[in-house]
Parts: C-alpha cells; structure tokens; sequence
C-alpha cells in the first residue's frame, strides 16, 4: 500500500502504490475537506489532494478502492516515448527516427539522415544524446517562433517585449500585460499550422487581453486556419507530452 505522506500543507510528495504503475501525487491542501483522485495526461501522474489534517490509513483505503478507476484512466494516457536510440518522434508533424551515433562528429550535433530520410542523428556520446537532441529540438522551436511572432506583429501593428521557451503543462503560450510572450518548445513536435495558431493568438493577446469577439477577429485576419489548428491541438496536443518522458 501507500507509505505515509507529508502532512504538511506545502509539501508535495511523490509515492508509489501497489497496482498503480505511475507515480502517486500526495498534495495536502488547506481548504481540501475529503480526498479527491485526478490523472494527468500531459504528466503521466495520479494526484492525489488530501485535507491538511489527514489519516494516512483512510488515504491508503481511498486509493485502494479507486484502483480500478485510476487503472481505467492510465489506460487511455498514451505510453512515454523517451529520446532513446531507435524511437520515433515527430519534427513540424512529420516523423523521425532518432539515431545516436555514440560518438562525435566534427561540427554536428543533431543533423538530418544523410540519406535523406526521415531521421534524425544525433553525434557525441550515447549517455548526453537524449540532452543534445533536446537542446536542438528548443533552439528550432525558438526559431520558428520568432518568426512567426514578427510576422503576426507586423501584421497586427504589435511588438512583443520577450519571447521566452518553456516545457509548461498547462497552456502553450501566454501573454503578459506588459508585453512579454511564452510558449512550449513542444510546439515544434506539431504540424506548422499549429505552432503559427498559437503564435498568433498570444501576438492577438498584445492587443486584446481577453478572448472576446475582437481577439478573435485579430487571431482570423492573421491566421485564416484557426479552426484547423485548434481542433487539431484539442485532439492530438496531449500526446506531444510523452515524448522525451521517462518509460
């Protein structure tokens, strides 16, 4: 069964529990009264939200009773594909496979199969590959970005302050009041169309900070696939999350 949590209303503590082959999420919050079960797709985690004061032998019956719903819902989370040797991952929605050379090749780091395939090489020794290619994966995705953001904004009139790149679960861009955009670098992992939607939604943002029919209107004049690229990211944007995952 579960080991004991922290009680502690700050502190978020990751467990194991017989039958569950994911991680437990134990977070104790003050104004939880009973213990509620979620399951995050992008995460590949159970969390788990307890009272501040908890008993941990009811924690341990709680989860013991939703093994078969939290089972279920693992079911549907897709399988972790980490940059390894031999996986497949997807470029600007296209699929590579990676190749790990195990040593270094003069002035290369990640370079397309010289065959002309689909793949991806990846130089230097095997243990620093799955780094090296992430690395590369951010520094294209920053690329992208950047020109996308300098031609929404031209279009709209608009000046972005700062791109930055993160690995946010939440959202794939956002926007500041003061003019400051951030975006996941796994947008490079999805179809052009989608990575220019979010560009363009979060240059929308410098002009409208809210998601009325004019930021609409604004997202449309630069962007006429906007429903493409939406639909395409509620359907598929989950499973870009499972790449360069642990198994």
């Amino acid at each position: 069964m579960a080991r004991p949590a922290a009680r502690t209303a700050s502190m978020i503590q990751l467990l194991r529990m017989d039958g569950i082959p994911a991680p437990v999420e134990v977070r104790a919050h003050p104004t939880a009264r009973r213990f509620t079960l979620r399951v995050s797709r992008t995460r590949r985690t159970v969390h788990l939200t307890v009272p501040a004061s908890f008993d941990v032998k009811e924690a341990n019956r709680f989860l013991a009773q939703s093994l078969d719903w939290v089972i279920e819902r693992l079911d549907g989370v897709p399988e972790a594909v980490p940059f390894r040797d031999g996986a497949e991952i997807p470029v600007r929605g296209v699929t590579h496979g990676l190749r790990f050379l195990g040593h270094a090749v003069r002035g290369a780091v990640v370079v397309p199969a010289s065959d002309g395939g689909a793949a991806l090489v990846v130089a230097g020794a095997a243990e620093h590959a799955p780094r090296r290619l992430k690395d590369w994966l951010i520094a294209e995705a920053r690329r992208d970005i950047d020109a996308r953001v300098q031609h929404h904004a031209a279009a709209l009139g608009v000046r972005a302050r700062r791109i930055t790149l993160r690995d946010q679960k939440s959202r794939w861009g956002s926007c500041t009041s003061d003019g400051n955009l951030s975006f996941s670098w796994r947008l490079v992992l999805a179809p052009p169309i989608v990575l220019d939607y979010v560009a363009a939604h979060e240059v929308a943002h410098l002009a409208e900070m809210n998601h009325g029919p004019r930021f609409w209107r604004l997202v449309a004049r630069t962007m006429p696939r906007m429903e493409e690229a939406k639909f395409w990211l509620r359907r598929n944007g989950a499973d870009l999350y499972r790449y360069g995952a642990d198994s």
